[in-house]
Protein backbone atom coordinates (compact mmCIF):
# COMPACT_ATOMS: atom_id res chain seq x y z
CA UNK A 1 0.00 0.00 0.00
CA UNK A 2 1.39 3.48 -0.64
CA UNK A 3 -0.49 6.93 0.28
CA UNK A 4 -0.10 9.69 -1.93
CA UNK A 5 0.17 13.43 -1.14
CA UNK A 6 0.14 16.25 -3.82
CA UNK A 7 1.52 19.46 -2.37
CA UNK A 8 2.47 22.99 -3.82
CA UNK A 9 3.69 25.29 -1.29
CA UNK A 10 2.10 23.64 1.92
CA UNK A 11 5.48 24.37 4.20
CA UNK A 12 2.51 25.64 6.87
CA UNK A 13 0.45 22.54 6.53
CA UNK A 14 2.03 20.23 5.62
CA UNK A 15 3.79 18.39 9.04
CA UNK A 16 0.31 18.04 10.68
CA UNK A 17 -0.61 15.81 7.34
CA UNK A 18 2.37 13.64 7.64
CA UNK A 19 2.47 13.53 11.32
CA UNK A 20 -1.25 12.21 11.55
CA UNK A 21 -0.49 9.84 8.90
CA UNK A 22 2.54 8.94 11.09
CA UNK A 23 0.03 8.40 14.30
CA UNK A 24 -1.84 5.54 12.04
CA UNK A 25 -3.03 2.35 13.95
CA UNK A 26 -1.72 1.13 10.46
CA UNK A 27 1.31 2.16 9.33
CA UNK A 28 2.15 -0.65 6.67
CA UNK A 29 2.72 1.72 3.89
CA UNK A 30 4.82 3.59 1.64
CA UNK A 31 4.65 7.27 1.23
CA UNK A 32 4.73 9.44 -1.29
CA UNK A 33 4.49 13.30 -1.65
CA UNK A 34 4.77 14.48 -4.80
CA UNK A 35 5.64 18.32 -4.95
CA UNK A 36 3.75 20.27 -7.52
CA UNK A 37 6.89 22.96 -8.05
CA UNK A 38 6.44 24.12 -4.26
CA UNK A 39 8.92 27.75 -3.82
CA UNK A 40 8.67 27.43 0.11
CA UNK A 41 10.15 24.54 2.41
CA UNK A 42 7.34 22.57 1.71
CA UNK A 43 10.38 19.70 0.79
CA UNK A 44 12.10 20.64 3.59
CA UNK A 45 9.30 19.87 6.33
CA UNK A 46 8.62 16.09 4.24
CA UNK A 47 12.49 15.23 4.36
CA UNK A 48 12.35 16.33 8.54
CA UNK A 49 9.44 14.18 8.94
CA UNK A 50 11.11 11.39 7.24
CA UNK A 51 13.67 11.12 9.97
CA UNK A 52 11.21 9.52 12.32
CA UNK A 53 8.44 8.43 10.37
CA UNK A 54 7.54 4.80 10.87
CA UNK A 55 7.32 3.84 7.21
CA UNK A 56 9.66 4.85 3.78
CA UNK A 57 9.12 8.54 2.78
CA UNK A 58 9.66 9.61 -0.93
CA UNK A 59 9.62 13.10 -2.84
CA UNK A 60 9.70 13.28 -6.24
CA UNK A 61 8.66 16.64 -8.42
CA UNK A 62 5.98 17.12 -10.73
CA UNK A 63 6.75 20.65 -12.87
CA UNK A 64 3.62 20.33 -14.76
CA UNK A 65 1.42 22.38 -12.80
CA UNK A 66 -1.70 21.30 -11.60
CA UNK A 67 -3.43 19.05 -8.78
CA UNK A 68 -4.53 16.43 -11.43
CA UNK A 69 -0.86 16.07 -12.74
CA UNK A 70 0.78 15.55 -9.69
CA UNK A 71 -1.88 13.43 -8.53
CA UNK A 72 -1.24 11.06 -11.79
CA UNK A 73 2.43 11.02 -11.88
CA UNK A 74 2.13 10.30 -7.83
CA UNK A 75 -0.31 7.65 -8.60
CA UNK A 76 1.51 6.19 -11.58
CA UNK A 77 5.57 6.47 -9.83
CA UNK A 78 3.53 4.54 -7.25
CA UNK A 79 2.68 1.70 -9.50
CA UNK A 80 5.38 1.33 -11.09
CA UNK A 81 7.51 0.74 -7.93
CA UNK A 82 4.70 -2.06 -6.82
CA UNK A 83 2.14 -0.95 -5.25
CA UNK A 84 -1.09 -2.66 -5.59
CA UNK A 85 -3.45 -0.12 -3.53
CA UNK A 86 -3.09 3.66 -3.37
CA UNK A 87 -5.10 6.01 -1.07
CA UNK A 88 -4.69 9.79 -1.33
CA UNK A 89 -5.37 12.44 1.13
CA UNK A 90 -4.12 16.16 0.43
CA UNK A 91 -1.22 18.07 2.18
CA UNK A 92 -3.74 20.34 4.29
CA UNK A 93 -5.77 17.66 5.43
CA UNK A 94 -5.55 15.22 9.07
CA UNK A 95 -6.38 11.70 8.21
CA UNK A 96 -7.89 10.46 11.96
CA UNK A 97 -5.93 7.51 13.06
CA UNK A 98 -7.89 4.57 11.48
CA UNK A 99 -8.13 6.09 8.58
CA UNK A 100 -5.54 3.85 6.18
CA UNK A 101 -6.65 0.43 7.70
CA UNK A 102 -10.32 1.40 6.79
CA UNK A 103 -9.16 2.29 3.57
CA UNK A 104 -7.35 -1.37 3.43
CA UNK A 105 -10.01 -3.33 4.68
CA UNK A 106 -12.74 -2.09 2.17
CA UNK A 107 -10.28 -2.63 -0.26
CA UNK A 108 -9.34 -5.91 1.02
CA UNK A 109 -13.57 -6.82 1.05
CA UNK A 110 -13.38 -6.59 -2.60
CA UNK A 111 -14.21 -2.86 -3.36
CA UNK A 112 -11.96 -1.93 -6.32
CA UNK A 113 -12.30 2.11 -5.15
CA UNK A 114 -13.51 3.34 -1.68
CA UNK A 115 -14.77 6.80 -0.87
CA UNK A 116 -13.96 8.21 2.91
CA UNK A 117 -16.04 10.91 4.61
CA UNK A 118 -14.86 14.34 5.38
CA UNK A 119 -15.28 16.38 8.51
CA UNK A 120 -13.76 20.28 8.78
CA UNK A 121 -10.61 20.67 10.83
CA UNK A 122 -11.23 21.16 14.14
CA UNK A 123 -8.41 24.11 14.18
CA UNK A 124 -10.12 26.18 11.75
CA UNK A 125 -13.28 26.28 13.19
CA UNK A 126 -15.27 25.63 16.55
CA UNK A 127 -18.48 23.18 16.65
CA UNK A 128 -20.68 25.42 14.32
CA UNK A 129 -18.49 25.84 11.87
CA UNK A 130 -17.97 21.80 11.79
CA UNK A 131 -21.76 21.63 11.65
CA UNK A 132 -22.36 24.41 8.75
CA UNK A 133 -19.39 22.23 6.88
CA UNK A 134 -21.31 19.09 7.31
CA UNK A 135 -24.38 20.49 6.08
CA UNK A 136 -22.85 21.53 2.58
CA UNK A 137 -21.45 18.21 2.28
CA UNK A 138 -24.66 16.63 2.88
CA UNK A 139 -26.18 18.93 0.25
CA UNK A 140 -22.93 18.64 -2.38
CA UNK A 141 -23.65 14.82 -2.25
CA UNK A 142 -27.76 15.23 -2.65
CA UNK A 143 -26.63 17.79 -5.98
CA UNK A 144 -24.35 15.27 -7.29
CA UNK A 145 -26.71 12.46 -7.17
CA UNK A 146 -29.44 14.44 -8.63
CA UNK A 147 -27.15 16.08 -11.63
CA UNK A 148 -28.08 15.17 -14.92
CA UNK A 149 -24.33 15.20 -16.18
CA UNK A 150 -23.97 12.03 -13.50
CA UNK A 151 -26.59 9.86 -14.49
CA UNK A 152 -25.77 8.85 -17.56
CA UNK A 153 -26.60 5.33 -18.82
CA UNK A 154 -22.70 4.64 -19.73
CA UNK A 155 -22.03 4.40 -15.89
CA UNK A 156 -22.00 0.97 -13.94
CA UNK A 157 -22.29 2.39 -10.29
CA UNK A 158 -24.24 5.18 -8.58
CA UNK A 159 -22.85 8.42 -7.69
CA UNK A 160 -21.46 9.34 -4.60
CA UNK A 161 -19.75 12.04 -2.77
CA UNK A 162 -16.13 11.95 -3.71
CA UNK A 163 -13.44 13.73 -2.61
CA UNK A 164 -10.38 13.30 -3.75
CA UNK A 165 -8.46 14.52 -0.87
CA UNK A 166 -10.24 11.04 0.48
CA UNK A 167 -10.12 8.12 -1.64
CA UNK A 168 -8.46 4.56 -2.03
CA UNK A 169 -8.19 2.61 -5.42
CA UNK A 170 -6.64 -0.34 -6.47
CA UNK A 171 -3.63 -0.06 -8.61
CA UNK A 172 -5.56 -2.36 -11.43
CA UNK A 173 -8.71 -0.29 -11.34
CA UNK A 174 -6.76 3.14 -11.28
CA UNK A 175 -5.30 2.37 -14.78
CA UNK A 176 -7.80 0.56 -16.28
CA UNK A 177 -10.00 4.06 -16.15
CA UNK A 178 -7.64 5.69 -16.86
CA UNK A 179 -6.19 7.56 -14.28
CA UNK A 180 -6.38 10.75 -12.90
CA UNK A 181 -7.12 13.49 -14.94
CA UNK A 182 -4.25 15.76 -15.94
CA UNK A 183 -5.84 19.28 -15.18
CA UNK A 184 -5.90 21.92 -12.75
CA UNK A 185 -8.15 21.57 -10.13
CA UNK A 186 -11.26 20.33 -9.62
CA UNK A 187 -10.76 17.29 -10.87
CA UNK A 188 -12.61 14.59 -8.21
CA UNK A 189 -15.33 14.34 -10.34
CA UNK A 190 -14.18 13.88 -13.47
CA UNK A 191 -12.07 10.88 -12.16
CA UNK A 192 -14.94 9.75 -10.47
CA UNK A 193 -17.08 9.36 -13.38
CA UNK A 194 -14.54 7.82 -15.47
CA UNK A 195 -14.22 5.54 -12.63
CA UNK A 196 -18.04 4.73 -12.53
CA UNK A 197 -17.78 3.81 -16.63
CA UNK A 198 -15.32 1.06 -15.73
CA UNK A 199 -16.52 -0.25 -12.69
CA UNK A 200 -19.41 -1.21 -10.56
CA UNK A 201 -17.35 -1.70 -7.27
CA UNK A 202 -17.06 1.59 -5.66
CA UNK A 203 -18.01 2.03 -2.06
CA UNK A 204 -18.31 4.72 0.69
CA UNK A 205 -16.33 4.38 4.15
CA UNK A 206 -17.94 6.47 7.09
CA UNK A 207 -14.94 5.08 9.15
CA UNK A 208 -12.57 6.49 6.64
CA UNK A 209 -11.93 10.00 7.75
CA UNK A 210 -10.74 12.77 6.78
CA UNK A 211 -10.65 16.47 8.60
CA UNK A 212 -10.49 19.07 5.34
CA UNK A 213 -9.38 22.52 5.10
CA UNK A 214 -11.89 24.56 4.61
CA UNK A 215 -9.51 27.29 3.19
CA UNK A 216 -11.23 27.45 -0.55
CA UNK A 217 -14.57 28.07 0.77
CA UNK A 218 -13.30 30.90 3.33
CA UNK A 219 -11.48 32.21 -0.09
CA UNK A 220 -14.52 32.05 -2.22
CA UNK A 221 -17.76 32.03 -0.30
CA UNK A 222 -20.68 28.98 -0.89
CA UNK A 223 -21.69 30.80 -4.15
CA UNK A 224 -18.32 31.17 -5.38
CA UNK A 225 -17.61 27.61 -4.31
CA UNK A 226 -20.40 26.04 -5.91
CA UNK A 227 -19.81 28.25 -9.22
CA UNK A 228 -15.97 26.75 -9.03
CA UNK A 229 -17.05 23.27 -8.35
CA UNK A 230 -19.40 23.32 -11.52
CA UNK A 231 -16.35 24.27 -13.84
CA UNK A 232 -17.80 27.42 -14.41
CA UNK A 233 -14.45 29.12 -12.84
CA UNK A 234 -14.17 31.52 -10.01
CA UNK A 235 -14.37 34.47 -12.09
CA UNK A 236 -12.31 37.72 -10.63
CA UNK A 237 -10.96 35.15 -7.56
CA UNK A 238 -7.23 33.35 -7.94
CA UNK A 239 -8.04 29.80 -9.18
CA UNK A 240 -7.27 27.83 -6.65
CA UNK A 241 -6.26 29.46 -2.97
CA UNK A 242 -4.80 26.20 -2.21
Amino acid sequence: MWVVVPAYNEAARISATLYALGDQTDTDLTLLVVDNGSTDTTVEAVQAFAGCAPFPVHVIVEPEKGVGCAVDTGFRHAIAAGATIIARTDADCIPRPGWVAAARAALGDGAGMVCGRITARRDEHGPVGRAVFAVLVGLAAVFGRLRPAHRGSGNLAPYRMHAGNNMAITAALYEASGGMPRRPSPTDRLFLNRVRRTTSSIVGSRSMVVENSTRRLRAYGVLRTARWYLDRGSGTLPPDPR
